[in-house]
């Protein structure tokens, strides 16, 4: 049973902009400070930005502060990811789950792919 979809990812050009969103089903969403992930292949999946269940707080790793941007929108149990300034070292496999994931055992959807390349 599918609760995260993850949609929005594609080829840009360097510089270039992308809206990832991420719908997911209530039990994992409401109430649970929600983050992005990204994984490379090699390398450990990496968790890039985080929001509290009100929206109010958000947090971010170095590599991608001031570039992106989370939201989420409680009415539709749905999180978002808007990229700027996007750069090749950011093309990786992009995942939403619940901040907890980071540290425990996790069910994940499918992913987006995101590839940043001219």
């Amino acid at each position: 049973q599918v609760q995260l979809v993850e949609s929005g990812g594609g080829l840009v050009q360097p510089g270039g902009s992308l809206r990832l969103s991420c719908a997911a089903s209530g039990s994992i969403f409401s109430g649970n400070v929600m983050g992005w992930y990204r994984e490379t292949p090699g390398k450990q999946r990496e968790l890039v930005a985080t929001i509290t269940s009100t929206g109010l707080t958000t947090n971010y790793a170095d590599s991608v502060k001031g570039r992106f941007t989370i939201l989420r929108e409680n009415a539709k149990n749905t999180v978002y990811l808007q990229m700027n300034s996007l750069k090749p070292e950011d093309t990786a496999v992009y995942y939403c789950n619940k901040q907890s994931c980071n540290y425990a055992p996790c069910n994940w959807g499918p992913g987006t792919q995101v590839t940043v390349s001219s």
